[in-house]
């Protein structure tokens, strides 16, 4: 279970530690020798750059902003070229639970029939995985030549992601079995000699709502059972809190627009080369590095502007 104790220490002792430092440098400030000026000037450089990366905490005050995550990113319309899109998608999200130190456990994948995949959800334990991934949730646009292509045309593909809480341990939302059917299926992927010869992997259906979850990976019926219960709690809790915000927005009298599914980012590849945010305007040419897991400015400034509006 995710130490949350322990989270909250990384959380703030950095800002802690910073703020005895900037009293440090506002003493050495006030003194006003001249002789001290380029020794301020690197003190200052350096408590900037470590605010930079300490503020970051400030924005991750949610509920499940500490805790682990799941994440699922789903193909959009379009076959191959769309699937193909989707498994960059999955692996710019791998490489960005690398550089962050996160472990990550691919749960259930649905390859595509000649690239890619179809579908595929993430567990990803670390420090505010949630808090952080929470910020990449909706569509994602794609636009390159595409390789799938005979003559090889511009093309536009789409992605989904969706990023749930890991509710491990937690009883906020009750499910009844009678509302669940439960379907077994024999797991894919290379697997080893049990996975691929038991009907080990499990499939839920929420029937009121339509909601469909899925867990493969573990090597138990029940381990896997387990799993994809604690997915459906998460998107039934997710649907739940969609539901109020919108009643709130509706009473206040604005308009109300569901945002979980709508576009968010575009990242385009010809005839230029461009990563552009549509939520914060951000915007940068190192295609390269964004599609490598360098996402940390982009999910900033997202934290940023949900502050904001907050």
């Amino acid at each position: 279970m995710f130490n949350k104790i322990k989270a909250l220490k990384k959380q703030w002792l950095p800002i802690l530690n910073l703020l005895a430092e900037t009293k440090d440098l506002h003493e050495l400030a006030t003194a006003g020798r001249a002789e001290d000026i380029p020794e301020l000037e690197k003190e200052y450089k350096l408590i900037a750059e470590k605010w930079s990366v300490a503020e970051r905490a400030l924005y991750l005050g949610g509920k499940y902003d500490l805790g682990n995550a799941y994440l699922s990113i789903t193909s959009g319309a379009g076959g191959t070229e769309a699937q193909d899109w989707a498994g960059m998608i999955g692996r710019m999200y791998l490489r960005y639970a690398e550089r962050k130190e996160w472990k990550t456990e691919v749960v259930e994948r649905t390859d595509g029939q000649e690239a890619g995949i179809k579908s595929m959800t993430i567990h990803v334990a670390g420090d505010a995985a949630y808090g952080h991934l929470k910020c990449e949730r909706g569509t994602h646009r794609l636009v390159r030549l595409s390789p799938f292509n005979a003559k090889n045309l511009r093309q536009t593909s789409f992605a989904l992601v969706e990023v749930l809480p890991d509710m491990s341990g937690t009883n906020e939302i009750e499910v009844r079995q009678e509302d669940l059917r439960i379907d077994t299926y024999r797991s894919g992927g290379a697997g080893g000699q049990h996975v691929n010869k038991t009907d080990s992997a499990v499939r839920l259906t929420h029937i009121p709502t339509g909601m469909v979850v899925a867990c493969q990976n573990e090597r138990s019926q029940l381990q896997n059972r387990e799993r994809a219960m604690n997915m459906l709690k998460a998107k039934l809790l997710e649907k739940k809190q969609a539901e109020e915000e919108a009643e709130k927005k509706r009473l206040k009298g604005s308009h109300v627009s569901a945002d979980f599914g709508s576009q968010i980012r575009s990242y385009v590849l010809h005839p230029y080369q461009m990563v552009k945010d549509l939520r914060t305007n951000y915007e940068t040419s190192d295609t390269t590095g964004v599609l490598d897991g360098d996402l940390d400015i982009l999910i900033e400034a997202e934290l940023k502007r949900e502050a904001r509006e907050e």
